[in-house]
């Protein structure tokens, strides 16, 4: 289950497939728009460091749309390659530490009221960590040879979730708008976290072993108080 229904994901998919053949024609490298994609995660980040939430927000937005060429590129192209997912993977972290880094030092330079200035913080730690976790969840389990993909608020949600609000509304007044949307998407981080360690239990649960039962000495060996206890007891 995730927030953004199948068909609204496939219709944009569709609607990025003239992109993507003229990137193949082009010969471009996945990898190069990997790194276009992180430049804009880091634009995002000094934006929202600065308070230019509407930027910030846009800067987020575009790097999703890289974020989803470059997979579509690679495939097309024949040009997957271990290193090209590896690549992708490690910036696609350092980006969204760098995005939540700003909204950080937004919060820390008075974006929201001295009195807010601590909870934000840890909320926004808390979004950072749980969504660096959520990734790393699904990276774990597919060394493990498990399909991980469940949950709630994945990488489109969360990018959405905050990119579309700031675009349209910046940081809102008082910058409490920010501070509400990093913490909607920190509580379904966590949640995305526990439904992926749920997932793994249950496809790694093996079949439950059978309860030994309690030992007993053959009747042959029993005086006839003990038959009569043994009669009413049941195993573990």
């Amino acid at each position: 289950m995730t927030l953004i229904p199948r068909p609204i994901r496939r219709a944009f998919e569709a609607a990025l497939n003239p992109l993507v053949e003229r990137l193949i024609a082009s010969r471009v490298n996945p990898n190069g728009i990997t790194t276009v994609s992180t430049l804009l995660l880091l634009g995002s980040g000094i934006a929202f460091g600065y308070g230019y939430a509407r930027i910030g927000g846009l800067c987020l937005l575009l790097s999703g749309v890289g974020d989803m060429l470059d997979g579509r590129v690679a495939r097309g192209g024949n040009s997957v390659s271990k290193f090209g997912a590896f690549y992708d993977s490690t910036l696609d972290r350092v980006g969204e530490s760098a995005m939540y880094g700003g909204i950080a030092v937004f919060f820390a330079t008075g974006g929201v009221g001295a009195v807010w200035q601590v909870p934000a913080l840890i909320t926004t730690i808390v979004a950072l960590a749980a969504g660096l976790v959520v990734s790393y969840a699904r990276a774990r389990a597919e060394g493990l040879g498990l399909e991980c993909k469940v949950g709630i608020a994945q990488r489109a949600e969360r990018i959405l979730g905050l990119g579309v609000p700031t675009l349209f509304f910046g940081a809102g007044p008082g910058g409490f708008l920010l501070l509400a949307v990093v913490a909607v998407l920190a509580a379904l981080a966590v949640i995305t976290v526990v439904q992926r360690i749920v997932h793994v239990r249950n496809k790694t649960r093996g079949p439950r072993r059978p309860t030994k039962a309690r030992w007993a000495p053959p009747v042959s060996e029993m005086s006839p108080a003990e038959m009569s206890t043994t009669k009413g007891r049941s195993s573990d």
